[in-house]
């Protein structure tokens, strides 16, 4: 096992388009990093770039002591994972599984061992004989898993290997390499664009904008004290509600001013966002945070009720006004008498709402 370092890591393609600018990120000794970001972030390419699959235009890479830029990627001690399994469809799962230590010229009493292991923690000792083309989505899956756990690498490598999958499938996928991750207890680097697979899977999660870091976090703090608009909006299912506002003050008070609507702030948010009053900011709050329970100190809003989506044990809730669109999230149970196209009374807990610099998009509430 081995901690990775990367330092300012750049990426500048031959056309002169800079795909990653200047990073820097830790992963610590058998932790489990989540690489996280929509399409086009450079979160793949940051990865590529760890495995010798990219070259590095500037900074470092080190894994352990060991800085790698110069290494070719068989030499590093990391295995990857990709997307679309890269198996070998003329050769058997054990085969599949043997072919990087073959070509080491393990013996094959050697070879044997660990194929076998690695086919005991995958489930996998049914179907040793089999091709490719005669496994399923999630067995193909794990034959690419077992290929990498053979060769005892210092890190793991993963590039989005769960996308072919569908929904059910990835799910218990996500439960397996979680699991995995604990029993082996080895460094592991995992790259998705799906934010419910980062948090569930994580130690700490990386969220990447047009290859700049914006956040490094655990995923609950990343939930709850997002450090950027974009971290907010993009972490969380439905993603949090962000309008354009304004600071003012208001009976003594501090407001934010949304829409229509002035809405006086707690007096623990008011006091971190004073310096701002009378210019413009971002309001965010999150769908469990509007509901139908007025529990004190909280501001209403008046909306119609657009759309209902019952999940089951709670519903989303879609309601507008002649300014405003916002999403609540209701348990299912209070959400039975609600009508689309009714007008509905919805509950802001504020204290629970963020604030975010009009122009460098920071989080200033926290």
């Amino acid at each position: 096992m081995a901690n990775v370092v990367i330092k300012g890591i750049e990426k500048v393609y031959p056309n002169g388009f800079k795909a990653v600018h200047g990073i820097d990120l830790e992963v610590k000794d058998g932790e489990f990093m989540v690489l996280v970001g929509p399409s086009g972030c450079a979160k793949s390419t940051t990865l590529r770039m760890v495995a010798g699959l990219e070259e590095i235009t500037n900074g470092t890479i080190s894994i352990g002591d060991k800085v790698v830029n110069n290494i070719p990627p068989k030499d590093r001690g990391i295995a990857m994972v990709f997307q679309n399994y890269a198996l070998y469809p003329h050769m058997t799962v054990y085969e599949n599984m043997a072919f990087s230590l073959k070509l080491k010229k393990l013996p094959k009493d050697e070879i044997d061992k660990k194929v076998r292991e690695a086919a005991k923690i995958l489930d996998l000792e049914e179907v040793l004989k089999r091709r490719p083309k005669e496994l399923s989505g999630g067995q193909r899956q794990r034959v690419a898993v077992g290929r990498a756990i053979v060769r005892d690498p210092e890190v793991f490598l993963f590039d989005e290997p769960l996308s072919n999958l569908d929904a059910k499938l990835r799910v218990h996928m996500r439960v397996q390499l979680s699991q995995l991750h604990k029993k082996l207890k080895s460094t592991m680097i995992y790259v998705t664009h799906d934010q419910v697979e980062a948090m569930t899977m994580g130690d700490r999660i990386c969220v990447m904008n047009f290859g700049k870091i914006m956040q490094v976090d655990t995923p609950l703090n990343l939930y709850h004290y997002p450090k950027n608009k974009f971290t907010a909006g993009f972490i969380g299912s439905p993603a949090m509600n962000i309008v354009e506002g304004e600071l003012i003050e208001k009976e003594e008070s501090i407001a934010v001013k949304i829409g229509g609507e002035i809405l006086i702030l707690p007096e623990t948010k008011g006091s971190k966002v004073k310096n701002h009053i009378g210019k413009k900011v971002w309001f965010g709050i999150r769908p469990e945070h509007i509901n139908l329970k007025d529990l004190g100190n909280a501001s209403k809003i008046s909306g119609n009720i657009d759309v209902i989506e019952h999940m089951g044990n709670e519903s989303f809730v879609y309601f507008s006004n002649e300014e405003l669109q916002l999403t609540a999230k209701i348990d299912s149970m209070e959400s039975r008498n609600l009508k689309t196209g009714k007008s509905e009374d919805f509950i802001l807990h504020l204290e629970n709402c963020h604030i975010f610099d009009y122009e460098s998009e920071e989080n200033i509430s926290l």
